[in-house]
């Protein structure tokens, strides 16, 4: 991975400023009265630049840290092609990633065919790789890795940190380069190479796993993956409940052969004889007080590391603890307060992903429906009041200029309805809509019925435009679980391995 490598400096803004210390002749220590104006501007010019490159507030500094040239601009090397024995994540479909290393005259076969790593080497990263069987048809893509897609593509021994939270318990732990983490629970090593790239190029991750296998597995994948100078894995439980091996060195490598026996099992035991030794039992990180910036828990029971977690941590460092079930939160909270943390918030994240395509769609409608009287001719309603009806017992509310040429003339024989009754009888009514109907249509409504022709119709399905719609995934990928973060204190807690009675 990129930042698995050193990062290379190279000029800056700054180092190309050209502000430096410049050194004033022998009366630079006469009284300030007594100096000339150019001297005054260049004594000036020398506290704004030590202020600016230094830091305001310094006495005592040699003149020649006071240069722009040493405050160059640090990157991570970045490598756009596939060299032998790089890390190649191979997209095989959307829900399915693989990953290989590169090596000549190796074969990665799957669903889709056979793939020789000679095409992949020298290739961009990126790029579309055929399948040399198949007649070529099956194909998959070459991407460069990343934490989040390594926590994809790797097997997952354990339940793993997703990318959400990862990237939540990131921020909130407030991680920076060349900062010192601690992490309880490595399982697959998706969070680890998350912590790695934050704290990179000169940080140091301190990663604890009680699983012989585990443990081992993960060291060797690091070591692949080139960020060994970046962490240190223990095989160790943390919370003391399990003993520990006499004269352990965190760190060193345990041997592999019996890998298979020891799954799920804590760190080998002593024998019984010394046991007793108060000494055998002890959890704990094996780091100095106040010595690590940030920790994560990710324990069953982080209740019992929160004590070891205080005595490590630097005055406002950041704890966070990772649990699945709000009964484990709120025990890991009470051990927090007792142990002099502060601050404290739980958050639960979730993702939901969406389907987002692209539709052409007819616009809404935006025409207001006619409002139509039910009975229009009903006797009774028209002879009230005195054989007069009044216009709003037969007013039709009519449609805009958008109205169909139907509408158009049901609307003239009405407006003709509602003309003749104000002003005769109901005989004389009946009879003048019956000629009203056989009268040709009017003028107005030939003109409304002309623009809903058949060329109108095609313009209004021309009309269409382009929406992005979304469906969200049936299934939200991830898995409940309560995120506790907290901030240490500024008095130094004591060590709980001083303080643990042995006959507990």
């Amino acid at each position: 991975m990129d930042f698995s490598r050193p990062h290379i400096y190279h000029e800056s803004v700054a180092s190309r400023s050209n502000i430096r210390y410049i050194a004033l002749p022998d009366n630079d220590k006469k009284k300030k009265d007594d100096q000339s104006l150019d001297d005054r501007v260049i004594a000036s010019a020398n506290q704004a630049a030590q202020d600016l490159l230094l830091g305001p507030g310094l006495a005592d500094v040699d003149p020649r840290l006071i240069d722009a040239t040493r405050f160059q601009e640090s990157m991570t090397p970045s490598s756009d092609t596939i060299q032998p024995g790089s890390l190649v994540v191979i997209f095989e479909s959307f829900d399915n990633l693989n990953f290989v290393y590169a090596k000549s005259k190796e074969i990665f076969n799957n669903r889709n065919g056979h793939f020789h790593h000679d095409d992949f080497i020298g290739k961009p990263f990126g790029c579309k790789i055929r399948s040399r069987n198949n007649r070529g048809y099956g194909y998959c893509f070459l991407l460069k890795p990343t934490p989040e897609l390594w926590s994809r593509s790797v097997n997952h021994r354990t339940q793993i940190v997703h990318e959400l939270d990862a990237s939540m318990i990131c921020f909130y732990l407030q991680l920076r380069p060349n900062m010192v983490v601690c992490e309880t629970g490595t399982g697959s090593g998706a969070m680890s190479h998350a912590i790695m790239r934050t704290i990179s190029p000169a940080g140091k991750l301190h990663t604890f796993e009680f699983n012989h296998q585990r443990a081992t597995q993960a060291r060797q994948e690091f070591a692949e993956n080139g960020l060994s100078h970046l962490v240190e894995v223990y095989h160790k439980d943390v919370c003391g409940k399990a003993p520990v091996i006499e004269n352990y060195k965190p760190g060193e490598k345990e041997d592999t052969k019996d890998n298979k026996k020891e799954e799920d099992t804590p760190p080998p035991q002593q024998s019984s004889s010394s046991s007793s030794s108060p000494q055998q039992v002890q959890g704990g990180f094996g780091l100095l007080g106040q010595s690590v910036d940030a920790i994560f828990l990710d324990l069953p029971e982080p209740w019992l590391a929160v004590p070891h977690a205080a005595f490590c941590l630097k005055p406002d460092g950041r704890l966070a603890s990772y649990s699945p079930c709000v009964e484990q939160t709120q025990r890991t909270v009470t051990a927090m307060r007792k142990a002099g943390f502060h601050s404290l918030k739980t958050f639960e994240f979730r993702l939901r992903e969406n389907y987002v395509h692209e539709y052409d769609m007819d616009p809404p409608p935006r025409a207001k429906r006619p409002k139509v009287d039910p009975n229009p001719h009903d006797r009774s309603r028209m002879n009230n009041n005195n054989d007069k009806a009044t216009t709003d017992d037969i007013t039709v509310a009519m449609v805009g200029d958008e109205d169909t040429g139907a509408e158009a003339d049901n609307e003239e024989s009405q407006v003709s309805e509602a003309e003749i009754s104000l002003t005769a009888g109901p005989d004389e009514v009946e009879d003048a809509i019956e000629a009203a109907k056989a009268t040709p249509i009017s003028t107005a409504a030939t003109a409304k019925k002309e623009k809903t022709s058949p060329t109108t119709a095609v313009n209004a399905s021309s009309k269409q435009r382009k929406m992005v719609v979304a469906r969200p995934f049936t299934n939200m990928r991830g898995h409940t679980a309560f995120l506790t973060f907290a901030t240490a204190g500024l008095l130094p807690q004591p060590d709980p391995n001083n303080n643990k009675n042995p006959t507990k």
